[in-house]
Formats: C-alpha cells, structure tokens, sequence
C-alpha cells in the first residue's frame, strides 16, 4: 500500500493525460515516439548561456581535461531526472506536490518562496542571453531586450492552445539548431581529437586550485532544481492507462529513454563548448568572462587564429537566441508547477502563466533599468544568481531521492539498493559541492 495517493488537483491540469500513446505491446519505437518530448524541456536547462561561460571558460583555461567532469556531471543528471520522471508517473504528483503533502503549511512556503528564487536565478541567465544576442544581432538596446522576453509569455500562452505536443517539438528544433551550430564551429576549430578523447578518462589534474575551482563552477551549475520540479509534472501529459501495471511500468521505460537521449543531446553541446573553448582560445590571455566578450573573440584573428570570422560570432549570437527563447517555456512551466504544487494556488491560465513569469522577468528588468543597459553589470547577475540555485539544489535532491528510494511511497517501483546509493551519493556530494560554491561567491 503507497501513502501517495492520486491528487485531487493535477499537476498542469490543462496538458496532464492529453497525448495519446500506444499500448505496451505496440512495439519500442512506437512508444519512444510517443513518449519523447518531456526530455526535451529538461535538457534545455543543462545547455543555458549560464553554462557557455563556464564550459568555454574551462577550454580556455585547461585545455581538454575537464571533459570529464562534464561526463560525470551528465552522468548524475540523468540518474536524477530519472527519479524526478519515475515520481511522476507512479505516483500522479509532482515533486512540489509530494513535499508539500509531507511538511508543515509555513515549511511549504517557505519551499516555494526558494523554489521560485532557484527558477528566477536560471531564468536570469536566459533573459539577459536572449537580450544579449538581440543586441548581437538586430543592434537592439539592453532595455528592450528584456521587454521583449516580457512578450513571449503570450507566444506561450499561444502554443499550450495548440497542444503540448507542438511545444515539444519547438523546443526540440530549438535544441537542435544549438547542436549544429556548435557542431560547426568546433568543426571548424578543428581540436585536438586525440586529447579529446584523453579527457574523458578522470585526471589527477582536476584537484588542481585553479582547476579544481572551474569543476565545481561546472558540477554546481550543472543540475537545475527546477527541471526536476519540471520532469515530474510534464511525464503526466501522457494518457497511459493509470491502473494498468503494464502501462506504468512502459511508461516508466520510455520516459527514461527520452530523458537520457536528450541529457545525451546536453551533453554533446557542453561537450563541444569546452571543446570550442579549447581548440580556439587554450593558453590565450583574453577577457572571454562574458557572452559579449566571447561573441567578440570569434570574429578577432588575433584571438581565434585564422578561422576567426564573423559567421562564427553570428551563428553564436544565434544559437544564444535560441537557448534564451526555450527559457521562456520551461521557466514559466517550473514556476506554475511549483506554485500550484506547494501553494495549491489555482488561478486563471494566463494570469498563471503572465505571474510567473513577471517573477522572473522584473528583477532583470530593474536592474537593467538601474544599470542603465549595461551588458557587463547585467551579465554580473549571472554570477549572484548562483547564489539561489546552490541554496535551492538540496531541499529539491533530498527529498527526490527520499520518495524514489522508499517502498513505502513507490512500491515495487522504488529504486534499487545500487540506484539508491548513487542518488544518495550523488545529493550528498552536490549539496557538498553547492555549499563550498556558495562560499566561494560570499567570500567574492
């Protein structure tokens, strides 16, 4: 007998059960394609411009060798996910919904109130890259950058009327323009393949200060809170027959499958921003801290070499734009996720989708306006904004992998021994880690 019981409210009530999907026995790739698109929204928040610095920043600095812990970290994410999606599909609620069943009223708010400031903080990144490349590209002030991401909010309202299924699929393509166009320039940068492949492998080199340091910027930075919130909800938009232990247990199977290949999809782009970084920029002394900077570097021979060119910044200043409208579905998701989950707060559609992404949208925007426009203090909030998500990442962990792991929430469904140990492994030493990053941006 599990203690989780269906909710009598459902999480993203107007998609949940919406896509149809065929029985268990109508073959495996029936069903993968039935069930890909969730993994999609979730691996959008693994490749954001709050990673670009860093994964770059990581090439230019050390080369190739921390190519592994960008292995590991994807390594963790996918274990995670898979808890966050299994949580969902067995038990019909989300992550907000099952904490908020197990702490007091005030501890719920109290979670929310984090939860909103972790989604806010990812948020950030996304609004001030997608002004950035708006700047990069059209010429278009700071200001208006950020307004114009106020607007998507109505794109979105738009598209969750046509189906959640063309929502995966925008996402999707967006995905994939960022893959080739990092596909291309490291293509064009032409690395070393050999100590490519050599990074990989786990190297004493990483504990170094100065590298040890950039590893852990990569493995903080690396899962997101709000994408568990988030996978635990949108696996539900699946109408796979709920009684049926046949249908959950394939559902489980196939959610997993999409989670992994799109975390893969994550990988690959993280993977060819450090090689990029790497290839291009190793043991040069450029300023390459900011999106702006970086956008620079690509079209100056004096910093990229021969292959410097301005279809390289441009189709970087792309790829930008794209990973910055994603934010606008997936954020706005994660915030309605949690508010409804740990608040039960039920509200029109679009005043819903229009509050909670004003949460995240009005902090940008005044400080775009107190900055006057400027690009470099506004990228300076992607560093403080660290500051949520480090604090947010245990009190989402913990509890997913306490509910994950216990038969008595999950029955036959609970993670096994081995898979139990890694999720405690893997909150015990992210927590660690999010901590001493936490100390380091105190301490400045």
């Amino acid at each position: 007998m599990r203690l989780f019981q269906p909710s009598t409210g459902q999480s993203l009530a107007e998609i949940n059960s919406t896509v149809t999907v065929p029985r268990a026995s109508a073959g495996f790739w029936r069903n993968l394609g039935a069930y890909a698109g969730p993994g999609a929204l979730v691996a959008v928040g693994y490749m954001d411009p709050g990673n670009w610095v860093t994964s770059i920043g990581g090439g230019q600095q050390f080369g190739y060798t921390l190519l592994s812990v960008i292995l590991l970290s994807s390594l963790t994410a996918m274990l995670l996910q898979y808890m966050a999606a299994k949580l969902g599909i067995v038990t019909g609620l989300d992550l907000a919904q099952a904490t908020a069943r197990h702490v007091s009223r005030a501890a719920a708010v109290a979670l929310w109130v984090l939860a909103e400031l972790a989604i806010m903080a990812t948020d950030i990144a996304e609004v001030v890259g997608a002004a950035i490349a708006l700047r990069l590209l059209f010429g278009i002030p700071m200001l208006w950058g950020v307004l114009i991401t106020v607007a998507d909010v109505l794109l979105l309202l738009l598209l969750m009327k046509v189906g959640f299924r063309k929502v995966e699929a925008i996402v999707t393509t967006l995905i994939l323009t960022i893959l080739v166009v990092f596909a291309y320039e490291v293509a064009v940068a032409r690395p070393d393949w050999g100590a490519v492949g050599l990074g990989f492998l786990p190297s004493n080199a990483v504990v170094a200060p100065g590298e040890f340091t950039m590893a852990l910027g990569i493995v903080g930075a690396t899962v997101m809170p709000h994408n568990l919130y988030l996978h635990s909800a949108i696996v539900q938009s699946r109408a796979y027959d709920r009684g049926d232990s046949e249908e959950t247990r394939n559902a489980v199977r196939f959610v997993t499958w999409d989670s992994n290949l799109q975390l893969s999809i994550a990988f690959v782009v993280n993977s060819l921003l450090l090689l990029l970084g790497a290839a291009l920029f190793y043991g040069k002394s450029a300023d390459l801290s900011s999106l702006g900077s970086l956008y620079d570097a690509l079209e100056n021979p004096a910093v990229a070499g021969a292959v410097a060119s301005p279809v390289l910044s441009v189709l970087f200043a792309v790829a930008l734009l794209a990973s910055g409208q994603n934010s606008t579905i997936t954020g706005t998701l994660s915030g309605q996720v949690v508010m409804e989950g740990f608040l039960n707060l039920r509200m029109p559609l679009w005043a819903r989708r229009l509050i909670t992404r004003l949460v995240a949208v009005v902090p940008v925007l005044a400080f775009t306006v107190a900055y006057g426009g400027s690009e470099a203090r506004l990228e300076g909030l992607l560093v403080g904004s660290q500051v949520f998500l480090c604090m947010a990442l245990p009190f989402t962990i913990v509890p997913l992998v306490y509910f994950t792991s216990s038969k008595r929430y999950m029955g036959s469904y609970a993670n096994r021994p081995v898979v139990a140990v890694l999720g405690w492994v893997a909150a015990t030493v992210l927590s660690v880690l999010n901590i001493s990053l936490l100390m380091q941006i105190i301490a400045g």
